[in-house]
């Protein structure tokens, strides 16, 4: 689908069109031309990332299921994000040959299933991946260090190339409800465009409603947010 200045040039899906309904394409698109002035006037020695910041309501985190799930958006938000390769000796040259850090077996053995030295190694990075033939033994390296701070890795064979799971996970957003009403996720920074932006934002609140059991009656703020920037009202 080609994207023009509103919504797309072919007509949407219904389910699109409702959940949309709700968002002003005019206030989508004057708060991302703001943060990207903003970020023009004050520019930082790193590229800022440009979060979704998601008030909820009319839901209990103690009754209601919490939801949660991922979504792939059309444009990496993240370039730069940490991930380390968990991997048979094939799989750590792939990933040492995109950049990515690498630790193969006898180097978990080393952390000795030390608490403390998982935590700091799940701390250290953003994302895992994980050859078929570790993944299997991590719960036995590490214990459950890396379930317990959401980052168990992601499962990685010889037959998908390496960099296509690398650009999936960079392009990947998580929504999930924990104790608390609030929640952030990285949409974009601002090196894109606002037209990347304007795509990625849509994506992301058309997902997140789809997520809830009132869609937007759930929906209680939205706001947008540059690292170093002011927030703008969405919703």
């Amino acid at each position: 689908r080609k994207f023009t200045g509103a919504l797309f040039s072919s007509p949407p899906r219904t389910f699109n069109l409702v959940i949309m309904s709700k968002l002003s394409v005019d206030q989508l698109r004057e708060c991302v031309q703001t943060i990207l002035e903003q970020s023009k006037e004050k520019p930082r020695k790193f590229t800022e990332t440009i979060e979704l910041q998601i008030g909820l309501k009319n839901y209990d985190p103690q009754k209601d299921k919490r939801f949660s799930g991922s979504v792939s958006l059309p444009n990496v938000p993240r370039p730069k994000l940490k991930l380390c390769m968990l991997g048979d000796a094939k799989h750590c040259e792939e990933a040492a040959a995109l950049g990515l850090s690498v630790m193969d077996v006898e180097a978990l053995k080393k952390l000795n299933k030390n608490k403390k030295l998982v935590k700091k190694l799940a701390k250290k990075y953003n994302a895992f991946l994980a050859s078929e033939a570790v993944i299997k033994q991590i719960p036995r390296l590490l214990g459950p260090g890396l379930n317990k701070a959401g980052k168990f890795p992601t499962l990685c064979t010889h037959a998908d190339p390496l960099a296509n799971k690398v650009e999936d996970i960079k392009s990947n957003v998580k929504f999930q409800l924990k104790k608390v009403l609030c929640m952030g996720v990285a949409v974009g920074n601002v090196a894109m465009s606002e037209k990347e932006l304007f795509m990625n934002i849509q994506m992301s609140v058309n997902f997140l409603v789809s997520l809830l059991k009132k869609n937007w009656q759930n929906i209680r703020t939205l706001y947008l947010k540059s690292t170093m920037g002011q927030p703008q009202r969405l919703y």
